[in-house]
């Protein structure tokens, strides 16, 4: 007979943008927000009984009054407080998986002094996962959509060649990639006051850029181990971080039809196929938690 394996359930994708006006100065924050529930579902697949269900509207609901009474302070707050009502409230729910994606505004300088308007700042994103299930906490924060790129300072020679091997060795090329980042914090809320989330994260981001730069690369999967690497160093909060780079490629165009010559000046930027490195760097001792996917 077949039988019932995990499984979750809640509300994808509830975008909330909240506005916290200070007199003329108002601060903005958006966020996009994915509710996952498990724990005593089996009747609801196996009979259709709804008993045990908090409805899906019901999280998407919860999501926008908690926006209006705590307010955002930041991600991993929000999806804290989301994750204990969450697995609290309910008897029938044993774990909760909050996904949020945090869309960055800049605030454009007007004349006038008025502070009620914004600008979004690029394709980054910042990301938190929290997952909660009564006793240990596991918050995993983020990035992805930060764009890199070295004119110089990058290799890639030595590789293997087989029959259908046509790229040529390069001692000096462009790299590029979109930094799509996960870190996780060995964080324990009976033992450890809250941590600075926001400190935190422009920490972590600002030793990825660093890496990024500093590193002279023979290979995209090389500054991919010192991006994760620096983190782990520099910020001892974080266990493990994994890191999804895809190379951008960028290919020398030839400009000898023409009668010209391209000293590395000229690059095609394509954007397919491209280039997936993928890798996980962990604290010694660590386990890695952070899905591959």
């Amino acid at each position: 007979m077949p039988t019932l394996g995990p499984n979750q359930y809640g509300k994808a994708e509830t975008r909330v943008v909240r506005v916290v006006r200070d007199g003329a100065v108002h601060h903005l924050k958006d966020l996009n927000v994915s509710v996952a529930l498990s724990g005593e579902m089996d009747a609801v697949h196996l009979s259709g009984s709804n008993a045990n269900v908090l409805t899906t509207d019901a999280t998407k609901n919860t999501v926008y009054a908690f926006a209006k009474e705590h307010g955002i302070d930041t991600a991993e707050e929000f999806g804290i407080r989301l994750a204990r009502h969450f697995v609290t409230g309910q008897e029938t729910i044993h774990r909760a998986r909050i996904r949020v994606e945090e869309y960055a505004w800049e605030r454009i300088q007007a004349a006038g002094g008025a502070a009620h308007s914004f600008v979004r700042r690029g394709q980054e994103v910042r990301t938190a996962q929290i997952a909660y299930d009564g006793e240990r906490w596991e918050v995993v924060s983020g990035l992805t959509g930060l764009t890199v790129l070295n004119t110089t300072d990058s290799e890639f020679w030595g590789y293997v060649k087989d029959r259908y091997t046509t790229l040529e060795e390069t001692r000096d090329r462009v790299l590029a990639t979109d930094v799509h980042a996960r870190w996780r914090y060995g964080w324990s809320a009976d033992t450890q006051p809250m941590p600075d989330w926001d400190h935190g994260h422009e920490e972590a981001r600002g030793q990825l850029l660093s890496a990024f730069a500093e590193t002279y690369s023979l290979s995209l999967q090389q500054t991919l181990y010192e991006m994760g690497a620096r983190v782990i160093e520099r910020r001892p909060e974080v266990e493990e971080i994994r890191l999804s780079l895809p190379n951008k490629h960028h290919f020398l165009v030839d400009l000898e039809p023409f009668g010209l010559t391209n000293d590395n000046e000229v690059y095609f930027a394509a954007d397919r196929p491209y280039g997936l490195i993928e890798a996980t760097v962990l604290r010694d001792g660590a386990e890695p938690r952070i899905p591959t996917d």
